[in-house]
């Protein structure tokens, strides 16, 4: 009996008999025609080369997360499911989550060095004006430059490596800061040396290209948040793709309550203070400030969110590039920006340089109309005072530190506030 009723089942094809039949015990394994297991399918996202600008590479910022974009475990905030595609290749930015583990995710901002415009256009000036064709191989033609296969000698490098580059970071360059550089570059394994020994010929590259093109991750690398310094955390590139802690612009926080918008006034104050004065004796200035210079992480504790303006004075060894010898120019030194324009002379940079471009642009801003009229006229007059060069920073902290709160809102400072003077 047993045996005809698996007989059947191996046959039957109407369901409610196949019910009745596994009802009676009918053992599958001795069925002749069996349905074989589905195997699970596992949603698959796929990038184009072109989107990263892996296509690009060596040309290119690097390749040290690229793995965690293929492994999805760094995602867009809007590529949740298989069915979506990536977002427009043409946003300058875009939100993220990242994971180590797939339980856990946190927030990262995925940014191009410039935008996907600039670099083809950047890109189309490298093959016209090296090999005199419209398209081409990028890195073919940028390894026959004359900087670069200077670079390719060098052991070291030293400030006439640089001359030229339009980055705010190496207009008055150091010995000691340029060692900095090679020392941190992430990008590669870490060797802790000054010496470009353990730099690979695509490696010297893809920095001289970063350094070319937009800075901003080359400070992240060597000036780390767990230092203390005010800069998101560097978790790598992909192509012409940075990754690194996500903060909010400070444009977001220009209608805050009175409370966040005295504790952000302070922050920002105290971060200027710090990128003047640091135990490492290098002055940080601002070519440019706006909107999205600075950033709020969760906690509230405010950054430097855009470091791509930032240029940096050694006062311990001065600048070891004269500024005459800035006017040297070549393919490197017109990525992104135009040819001709002129640098910024170190001499010309002031102590509270940053201090009046942060009072002309973003203070008032942030500042307006928040406060009591006593208190909001004395903050007024400062920041006229201040963007024209005059007073200082102390005169504004000393009427903002009452406006402050001491609460969960802050949760960098909180609750540590509630035992401390300084807050």
């Amino acid at each position: 009996m047993g045996r005809w009723i698996c007989c059947l089942c191996s046959r039957v094809a109407d369901p409610l008999m196949l019910l009745l039949v596994l009802a009676l015990g009918c053992d599958p394994s001795t069925a002749a025609t069996a349905s074989p297991s589905v195997p699970h399918i596992k949603p698959s996202y796929s990038f184009g080369r072109t989107f990263l600008g892996l296509d690009k590479c060596n040309a290119c910022i690097g390749t040290s997360i690229c793995k965690k974009f293929f492994k999805e475990e760094i995602r867009f905030d809007t590529w949740l499911s298989s069915h979506l595609k990536l977002p427009p290749s043409s946003l300058l930015s875009y939100s993220g989550n990242y994971t180590d583990d797939a339980k856990s995710w946190r927030l990262v901002d995925i940014t191009r060095l410039t935008s996907k415009y600039q670099h083809d256009r950047a890109d189309k000036r490298i093959c016209t004006s090296l090999l005199k064709t419209k398209t081409c191989s990028l890195e073919r033609a940028l390894r026959r430059t004359q900087r670069f296969q200077k670079w390719l000698r060098a052991k070291r490098l030293t400030p006439d490596l640089v001359q030229g580059l339009p980055s705010p970071l190496l207009r008055c360059p150091s010995q000691r800061l340029l060692d900095r550089i090679v020392r941190r570059y992430a990008e590669v394994p870490d060797a802790g040396s000054i010496y470009m020994d353990h730099l690979t010929d695509r490696d010297k590259l893809r920095l001289l290209y970063t350094l070319a093109v937009n800075s901003h991750p080359i400070l992240l690398q060597i000036f780390p948040d767990v230092e203390g310094w005010p800069f998101p955390r560097y978790l790598g590139s992909c192509g012409r793709l940075v990754v690194s802690a996500s903060t909010r612009p400070l444009r977001d926080f220009f209608g805050a309550t009175p409370e966040v918008a005295a504790d952000l006034a302070l922050q920002l104050l105290a971060v200027l203070g710090s990128m003047a004065t640091n135990d490492l004796n290098y002055f940080f200035y601002f070519t440019h400030v706006d909107a999205g210079t600075f950033g709020v992480f969760s906690n509230g504790h405010l950054f430097i969110r855009d470091a791509s303006t930032l240029g940096v004075i050694d006062r311990e060894e001065g600048s070891q590039l004269m500024d005459g010898q800035q006017e040297y120019k070549d393919i490197f030194s017109c990525l992104t920006v135009d040819c001709q324009s002129a640098l910024v002379s170190c001499d010309s940079i002031r102590e509270k340089h940053s201090l009046v471009m942060v009072c002309q642009d973003l203070l008032p801003k942030l500042l307006a109309g928040k406060f009591q009229p006593p208190v909001q006229g004395r903050i007024d007059a400062f920041l006229q005072r201040c963007a024209r060069g005059l007073g200082e920073p102390a005169e504004l902290a000393e009427i903002l530190k009452p406006l402050r709160s001491c609460d969960s809102r802050f949760a960098y400072r909180y609750p540590d506030c509630r035992y401390s003077d300084k807050y």
